[in-house]
């Protein structure tokens, strides 16, 4: 584990390297209400590692300080862009670039994408609004992106669904929906092998 400072407090790197060559390099966050070790999180770090990806799972600083909920997006990205920066330092952003991570850390990845120079998005249960709340709509921030995105989506999603999130989907996004609702914990084997499958078209 990779302790990094940020202007927020620390974060954690969690690193996986696959056995050969380094085809490209996935970095993970988390959600708002969990950790970096989610089911899905996990899983698709080791799905992506065996497919030649390094894989870094990042707990941002809110959660390193054991704090249940999460700041402003912009402290959000900001906590995230400061560990970006380090890892583009320590040399290990190698390859094409991927951001990912699940609910709230997807969002994240959507909007500091473009400036971070991502080769594309890995969204895992995207909120695109409120349980209950769809006039609340987080559209935009999928539309940040401006690369390559693929949203796993669970088929129950009180967040909202597969349907939903595909009539707002940008350019070059795909939904992929799996069984389940916003955890993505009934079948994470489905997520990992979307995930990896998409990875290998990039």
């Amino acid at each position: 584990m990779r302790e990094v400072d940020t202007p927020l407090g620390p974060a954690h790197v969690h690193r996986h390297e696959p056995d050969g060559a380094v085809r490209g390099t996935l970095v993970l966050g988390g959600g708002a209400g969990g950790s970096v070790d989610a089911a899905d999180l996990v899983a698709v770090a080791e799905s992506a590692c065996a497919a030649g990806w390094r894989v870094l799972r990042v707990e941002q600083p809110w959660r390193v300080a054991g704090r249940r909920i999460a700041p402003a997006p912009a402290r959000l990205d900001e906590g995230w862009t400061a560990v970006l920066a380090t890892l583009r330092d320590d040399g290990v952003l190698t390859g094409p670039l991927v951001l990912g991570g699940r609910s709230a850390g997807a969002r994240v990845a959507c909007r500091t994408a473009s400036a971070a120079g991502a080769a594309g998005v890995l969204a895992l249960a995207f909120p695109l609004h409120p349980p209950g709340r769809p006039e609340k709509s987080r559209a935009a921030e999928l539309a940040l992106a401006g690369v390559p995105l693929l949203v796993v989506q669970g088929a129950t999603d009180a967040f909202g669904g597969p349907a939903e999130v595909t009539a707002v989907l940008p350019a070059g996004g795909r939904v992929h929906a799996v069984v389940g609702d916003h955890s993505l914990k009934q079948d994470v084997t489905a997520v990992a092998t979307a995930a990896a499958d998409w990875l290998s078209t990039l």
